[in-house]
């Protein structure tokens, strides 16, 4: 006769919160990575091609291996790298095609945003102080000639502009989107001639927001987010 030993339920209980509670453990974590590798490649610091080596991340991050992988699985469902066999993970190169998919994205998110004060309150005064810092940091990291950082505070200043809808799911989403614009960057061979225009144009744009001039202000942006999407085509 085969004796069963029963587990009391208060047990039961502590192991299975036990269990949940390494889950949502082992998630931020993984979490933590994909944000600090979007984060790195957003900053210029990971171009296309650049090989994502398991045994370099895992000692930067210091978390096991299935925990890494979990991670670069996420960059690779987020379109920032291609994992490729008997090669591993390498930071994705982007197309025209993938062009013009992140611009219908972006005349969707940012004219959406900037569409929204008509009808709701003014923007968040915490949000206007951020855009108006990333135009100055721009302008001071072009006197300093560092055009990498000129592309950031680009970028982070577009990311302000969707902050204005409200969402927070949106704005995770949108992170996405600007560390593959940053991708594409990595393509123009003259940066300073590449991201210098930009730096007034965003400025002006500022400005506009600021003074709730919506209509002229979505007209600029509607015209900005046009000739960006052709600068990039022409460098692929």
């Amino acid at each position: 006769m085969t004796r069963t030993v029963s587990m009391p339920v208060s047990d039961l209980a502590v192991t299975k919160n036990k269990t949940v509670t390494e889950h949502i453990e082992e998630e931020s974590v993984t979490e933590r990575i994909v944000t600090q590798i979007r984060d790195k490649i957003i900053c210029g610091d990971l171009a296309p091609g650049t090989p994502l080596t398991e045994a370099d991340l895992t000692k930067a991050f210091d978390v096991s291996r299935n925990t890494l992988r979990e991670a670069l699985r996420q960059i690779c469902r987020e379109g920032l790298a291609v994992h490729y066999r008997h090669r591993g993970v390498v930071v994705r190169t982007l197309t025209r095609t993938d062009v013009r998919d992140i611009f219908r994205v972006r005349r969707t998110l940012e004219l959406q945003a900037l569409a929204l004060p008509v009808k709701t309150d003014p923007p968040d005064p915490a949000v206007l102080h951020a855009m108006a810092a990333a135009c100055d940091a721009a302008a001071q990291a072009a006197l300093q000639e560092d055009w990498r950082s000129v592309g950031t505070h680009s970028l982070r200043f577009h990311q302000y502009i969707v902050e204005m809808i409200g969402s927070a799911l949106l704005d995770q989403f949108f992170r996405t989107i600007l560390a593959q614009l940053r991708l594409l960057f990595s393509a123009a061979p003259d940066e300073r001639r590449f991201q210098l225009p930009w730096i007034e144009r965003d400025r002006e744009l500022y400005d506009l927001i600021v003074a709730r001039e919506h209509k002229r202000a979505s007209k600029k942006l509607s015209d900005y987010l046009d000739r960006s999407e052709e600068a990039l085509i022409d460098l692929l």
